[in-house]
């Protein structure tokens, strides 16, 4: 399975987060962000044809991330909300493909993981 995770502020729209994903050379099978966010998913799930994962603070901060932002990690608990709903999402034994990327308007961050079973 290829997921998709996002991070993004409240401010970021959907062309926000839609920008940080056509970064990637990848269609996902599923997107996820943290669980207090994953409404915001709806559009481009509905527009992908795949579902959102809803990913928990606490399964999120237990992911280990390439990235390291203080900021995320004081705010949300994980140093990379995008890599590490990724990586929960996708499942045990998951990598990161790439990269994480950053919207044009640096309003949303986009990592893609892949999980043992595609």
């Amino acid at each position: 399975m290829i997921v998709a995770g996002f991070g993004f502020n409240t401010q970021a729209s959907a062309e926000s987060v839609a920008d940080a994903l056509a970064q990637h050379a990848v269609t996902p099978d599923a997107v996820a962000t943290l669980e207090e966010k994953a409404g915001a998913l709806r559009v481009l799930a509905k527009d992908l044809d795949v579902p959102v994962l809803p990913v928990s603070r606490d399964v999120a901060a237990a992911q280990t991330t390439v990235t390291r932002s203080k900021r995320s990690t004081a705010e949300k608990g994980t140093p990379s909300v995008a890599e590490a709903t990724a990586l929960a999402a996708a499942g045990p034994g998951a990598t990161l493909i790439g990269p994480r990327t950053i919207s044009n308007d640096r309003m949303a961050t986009c990592a893609i993981a892949q999980g043992p079973e595609t």
